[in-house]
C-alpha cells in the first residue's frame, strides 16, 4: 500500500486518533473532514489514509468496487506501522473504516500497539438485510471501544442495535435522529449536524480520558 496520512491537530497531542475512509468515499469527503477538524479542534492529533482501491479511484477516475472488509486488514495493520506518533493511539474509522480497524484491534490492543477503538457510524449489518450482522468478533471483543451511531442509522439504528449481544468494553453513544453521517433532520428532531458533531466530540474526549494503553 503506497501511504499517505491527511493529518489534523497538534503534534503534541497526548492521543493521536488514527481513521480509515468508508466503503464510498474517500479520506477527505465532506464527512470525514468534519469528523476529523471536530476531534482536531478538541485536542487531539486526527491521521487519516486510504486503502488501495480508493487510491486507484482517485488516481484512474474509476470507480473500482469496495472489496470484503476482512481483506483490507493487512492495509490497516500496515498503515498503524507506518502512522508516526509518540503517544497513545487510538485506531478506527468512518463506517467501513471501523469495522475494519475492530477486526484488528485485539490484535494491537493485547500487544500494546493501541489505546482504544473509535467507530463512527459502525455497519452493523447491510442497509435492507438487518439479519446479515457484523456483530460476531463484537461479542468478545477485548479492546476498550466507542460506538458513535446515529439513532437512525439504516445501517444499525437504535431500535435494532439495542439488543445485540455486545462485548463489555463497548460503550455506544447515540446521536438522536442522526443518520449514518449523523446528520438530524432538524424540522423533525430540532437537533443540527454541527450540535452532534460538538457533542460527539465532547463524548470522546470523555471517553479517552479513561483509557489507559494495555499493560
Amino acid at each position: 500500500m503506497e501511504e499517505k496520512f491527511l493529518t489534523i491537530g497538534p503534534d503534541d497531542a497526548e492521543f493521536s486518533i488514527l481513521l480509515a475512509h468508508g466503503a464510498g468515499a474517500p479520506m477527505d469527503s465532506a464527512s470525514m473532514n468534519a469528523l476529523a477538524e471536530t476531534l482536531a479542534d478538541a485536542g487531539f492529533r486526527v491521521g487519516r489514509f486510504e486503502f488501495g482501491y480508493m487510491a486507484e479511484r482517485r488516481r484512474s477516475g474509476r470507480r473500482l468496487p469496495a472489496p470484503r472488509a476482512e481483506t483490507l486488514i493487512p492495509e490497516y495493520l500496515a498503515a498503524v506501522t507506518q502512522f508516526a506518533t509518540s503517544g497513545p493511539v487510538i485506531i478506527g474509522g468512518k463506517s467501513m473504516g471501523g469495522r475494519v480497524a475492530s477486526m484488528v484491534a485485539d490484535q494491537l490492543y493485547v500487544a500494546g500497539s493501541i489505546a482504544g477503538l473509535l467507530c463512527l457510524g459502525y455497519p452493523f449489518h447491510p442497509i435492507g438485510k438487518p439479519a446479515q450482522l457484523r456483530t460476531t468478533h463484537l461479542q468478545a471483543l477485548k479492546t476498550p471501544t466507542l460506538i458513535c451511531q446515529g439513532t437512525r442509522d439504516p445501517f444499525g439504528s437504535l431500535e435494532e442495535v439495542q439488543d445485540y449481544a455486545l462485548s463489555a468494553q463497548i460503550s455506544l453513544f447515540w446521536l438522536d435522529d442522526g443518520d449514518h453521517d449523523f446528520r438530524p433532520r432538524k424540522a423533525v428532531s430540532g437537533f443540527t449536524l454541527a450540535a452532534h458533531l460538538q457533542s460527539l466530540s465532547s463524548r470522546v474526549s470523555a471517553w479517552i480520558a479513561n483509557l489507559r494503553p494495555a499493560a
